[in-house]
């Protein structure tokens, strides 16, 4: 995803509810380690962004607007938001 639209949004995976070792192991089983990741331990960034669970999708805008999205979306669906919103 981060090649597809390079130059045009930037991915950051966020884990929360675990320990950084297991974030680390996750990025690693999944192969997502082209794009980076930070482990939210005290979970200000879920707060801040009324995550609630895993998996979710925060979109923000230039001007700091954010919309969340709880669940799973699949790489077509997150592919598809993310066109979505560089066309609007």
């Amino acid at each position: 995803m981060q090649k597809q639209f390079e130059g045009q949004v930037t991915i950051i995976g966020v884990a929360g509810r675990d320990e950084p070792s297991a974030m680390a192991a996750f990025v690693e089983d999944l192969a997502v380690g082209n794009f980076s990741h930070v482990a939210d331990e005290d979970l200000q960034i879920w707060m801040q962004y009324d995550i609630r669970s895993q998996p979710s999708y925060v979109f923000i805008d230039n001007d700091g607007s954010f919309e969340t999205v709880i669940g799973a979306m699949g790489e077509s669906g997150l592919s598809s938001k993310i066109a979505e919103l560089l066309a609007a």
